[in-house]
């Protein structure tokens, strides 16, 4: 099984940024984190990080050419703004995990919609950063039936 997981803007920051909301984990010790579990559960895993939404759509794009058996993404503020985000999940139809570090419910109005929700076979979020890896095994559960 191969699983791409995507992170939006600003996650790059993630240490360094509102650590009252995000902790001080940086988005390396995550990735170090999901690597773990994917070895734990025979997953070949692979990340990927931007900034840009066009960059974020052309990798969505790129995971269905690939064949990519699953996606984990945490589309940090595009969430809430991105219909060609959105589209770009639709058009490859992979099937993917939203994941939010923080709990988005508690949080500003605004980020209460998400473009991605009704779309995801699952949302995780509020946890800190074992969402990752508790939305990498209920993908591997999903896929297994």
């Amino acid at each position: 099984m191969k699983v791409l997981i995507i992170n939006g803007p600003n996650l790059n920051m993630l240490g360094k940024r509102e650590i009252s909301v995000y902790g001080e984990t940086s988005l390396s010790d995550i990735e170090k984190l999901v690597k773990e579990k994917a070895e734990a559960l025979g997953i070949e895993i692979g990340f990927f990080q931007s900034n840009h939404e066009g960059e974020l759509i052309d990798r969505v794009h790129k995971a269905g050419v690939e064949k990519a058996d699953g996606i984990i993404i945490n589309p940090g503020g595009y969430t809430h703004t991105s219909v060609a985000l959105r589209d770009a999940m639709l058009a490859v139809n992979i099937p993917f995990v939203e994941v939010h570090i923080s709990n988005v419910a508690k949080r500003e109005e605004f980020r209460h919609v998400s473009y991605f929700s009704d779309i995801a076979i699952g949302t995780v979020a509020g946890l800190g950063p074992i969402v990752y890896c508790l939305a990498l095994e209920g993908l591997a559960r999903w896929k297994q039936g």
